[in-house]
């Protein structure tokens, strides 16, 4: 039904009946996704009809309401938050250290004391939820519309991150019609674990400061001025309380319980935990608490305990508050997920991929559960970030499933001549040499054939399908032969015998007979298969045919410069250089070697005609907005004619390809003398070279 006063708008009744339309189908499956984890359209339809509305709210802007999913992100940066004092102040609740089930037995029989119940009395009724890690919020609704999110603050005043608030796909902006015209839901803003490691993923690339736990993360994304870069911090949201409500007697709802509200929240439209539940007396409350411990590191959002209450609110409010504290609640900690320990060691550990992680060597502290000796630093941009040395008091972190970390440093209690980490420059195993490819994180071991850290990959690889295919060298098998000693290197494998193979766990005469026949195939392969086989980082499929197919033989490959690489078809600048490490590897050449010793064979054909690549040796810098070319198109553009395209204006830069808002980069080439071209300019280049 629209109303008359939106006639006066200037929109059609048409336009006006499906921007409504398009708002309860927003909202609805908003919800559906966000809330109930049960889509019902693809994301496409649910971005065309977005869309829409879009344009529909920019052709009349007078219609654009709070309430519109469109407003979810938006706003101007704010210079700082307003403050907001609570209609119902936001209490905290006690909290029961005591991390064994005497915790939850002692407030049982707190509870019973005040209520005056003796031993023959019937149980207690208690609610029981989960303790989220996050930052509290209160989001006030009239008339059903988002109008007001505030932080707890001291209880009494909190600030207004309403803009920030929107963004929060869970968090409805409408409510049903049969909510009550004042209502303020309480909860807890949050942030689930694999969006907070996606989140700390992005920032290390972008050599950014990483977050140091997810209830930091969520409070800095709700506390940030400028919504826009609120709206790319993933949230959540739980609810799980009420502050304001208009009265029963003024029309609003009449609960007789905790748990009978928290089930309304959920039907209008709020996330409530699946995991809040009922429990009678001390002992349901003591196996409430255990399971959850049991189920916590497997939680996909962090917790530290639960909280009990008591069911009926008629009796929380016969029990009342106590210096700001309900009597009538509790929040019951598990152990903790973070301590101080000292890092005693650094240490360099290779992945089997080649990856090379330092490792903070720990006095042993009780965290999470378990005892930790170790904690990932990630890479050397984040043990510089955090400033981690030998000899430093640490905080460290474990939660869940998630390998321990050094989350911070303490600072103040740093020693005198405590040395800053830095990543070795050659493999720590087996002392090829560790390279940091432009662009990357990570520094990797370029010793794939010959270093033992990454032996099964590299043998799992080379005898895969798409390899050399040695049909039957499974992962588990490849184990059995590595950790037994049996083979070392690539090469061993065709010095198999039966006897070997029968030898191991469980391998009959007829499985380690098939094994044997497999190699012996394997033997008779193809160039391009054979290379791809090598693992050379960046070298996949595709790239082993073009190499395979431009040089002709393997030794042509091995002993091409960096520019004769560059002259392979869609090959640029970082694979060639890739293949020209692996191959200067002696160690690589001389695996290479012992496997066409042992019989390792494929035909060669001639190499194909060269047509050098007319940018060869240039360096571009690419830097703002291109009219129609995206980054990466106008990157493809320039390799494929042989340049290579660089992240940072220097000396050595030939052009920087400038498009709007090219910033501080072109002002360094402008200071630098560096040539500058437009996407006209760049296209001009590329035409006069090539054509």
């Amino acid at each position: 039904m629209v109303t008359q006063d939106l006639f006066a708008a200037g929109a059609s009744p048409l336009e006006l009946e499906r921007i409504a339309q398009l708002r309860r189908l927003l909202h609805e499956h908003a919800h559906r996704y966000y809330v109930l984890d049960e889509p019902t359209i693809p994301d496409a339809e649910y971005d065309r009809m977005f869309q829409e509305l879009q344009s529909l709210e920019a052709q009349h802007p007078e219609l654009i309401t709070p309430d519109s999913p469109t407003q979810r992100v938006g706003g101007r940066a704010l210079e700082h938050f307003a403050s907001v004092r609570h209609a119902v102040p936001m209490l905290s609740i006690r909290t029961e250290t005591d991390t064994q089930s005497s915790g939850a037995e002692n407030f049982d029989a707190r509870v019973r004391r005040e209520l005056g119940l003796d031993a023959s009395a019937p149980a207690v009724e208690y609610v029981a939820e989960p303790k989220f890690d996050g930052l509290a919020m209160s989001l006030r609704y009239e008339h059903g519309v988002l109008v007001q999110a505030a932080t707890r603050g001291d209880g009494e005043v909190g600030e207004d991150v309403t803009q920030n608030i929107r963004t929060i796909g869970q968090i409805p902006l409408r409510l049903p019609a049969q909510v009550p015209p004042v209502l303020e839901v309480r909860g807890e803003v949050y942030m689930r674990r694999d969006d907070f490691q996606r989140l700390n993923e992005q920032q290390r690339d972008k050599g950014l400061k990483t977050f140091v736990n997810t209830r930091n993360a969520a409070a800095g994304a709700v506390r940030q001025l400028d919504p826009a870069i609120a709206a790319q911090r993933p949230l959540s949201f739980f609810a799980y309380g009420l502050g304001e409500i208009t009265p029963a007697e003024s029309g609003g709802p009449a609960f007789e319980t905790h748990y009978a509200m928290l089930q309304a929240l959920k039907s209008w439209g709020f996330p409530v935990s699946a995991l809040v539940g009922i429990a009678q007396g001390a002992a349901e409350l003591v196996a409430y608490y255990e399971a959850i411990g049991r189920q916590r590191d497997g939680l996909g959002f962090d917790i530290d305990g639960v909280v009990y209450k008591v069911n009926s609110l008629a009796l929380q409010r016969r029990m009342g508050f106590v210096t700001r504290e309900p009597r009538w609640a509790v929040a019951h900690k598990f152990p903790a997920q973070e301590q101080f320990t000292t890092v005693v060691g650094i240490e360099v550990q290779v992945g089997r991929t080649g990856k090379l992680t330092p490792v903070a060597k720990l006095a042993p502290v009780f965290v999470g559960g378990v005892t930790v000796t170790n904690a990932t630093l990630h890479n050397e941009d984040e043990a510089r970030r955090k400033d981690v040395r030998v000899g430093d008091t640490v905080i460290v972190r474990r939660a869940g499933d998630v390998i321990p970390e050094v989350v911070a440093v303490v600072a103040e209690k740093r020693q005198p001549g405590a040395i800053e980490f830095t990543m070795p420059r050659i493999c720590p195993v087996c002392g090829s040499a560790a390279v940091r490819e432009e662009g990357e994180a990570d520094y990797r071991c370029t010793g794939g054939l010959f270093c033992s850290a990454q032996r099964k990959q590299a043998i799992l690889h080379f005898a895969q399908r798409r390899a050399v295919e040695v049909e039957g060298l499974g992962e588990k098998l490849v184990d059995q032969l590595v950790d037994g000693d049996v083979i070392r290197t690539l090469p061993d494998l065709y010095r198999l015998g039966l006897t070997a193979l029968a030898s191991l766990d469980r391998m009959a005469d007829k499985s380690a007979q098939n094994i044997v026949q497999a190699l012996e195939k394997s033997k008779q392969t193809t160039l391009p298969r054979f290379l791809f086989g090598l693992g050379i980082r960046h070298v996949g499929e595709a790239t082993a045919k073009e190499l395979a197919r431009h040089f002709g033989g393997l030794d042509a490959i091995m002993n091409a410069s960096e520019e004769q690489l560059l002259q392979v078809n869609d090959i640029g600048p970082i694979v060639a250089q890739s293949v020209r490490t692996f191959f200067d590897q002696a160690h690589n050449r001389e695996v290479v070697e012992q496997l066409r010793a042992c019989g390792v064979t494929w035909e060669e054909g001639a190499p194909a005609l060269a047509t050098p690549k007319p940018l060869t040796g240039k360096t571009f810098v690419l830097t703002g907005t291109l009219p129609t070319l995206s980054r990466d198109e106008a990157k493809e553009l320039i390799e494929a004619a042989g340049g290579k395209v660089a992240g940072s204006v220097s000396k050595k830069t030939d052009y920087v390809v400038a498009g709007t808002e090219a910033g501080s980069k072109l002002e360094k080439a402008q200071s630098l003398g560096v040539a500058i071209l437009d996407e006209s300019g760049l296209q001009t280049l590329l035409a006069t070279f090539t054509g």
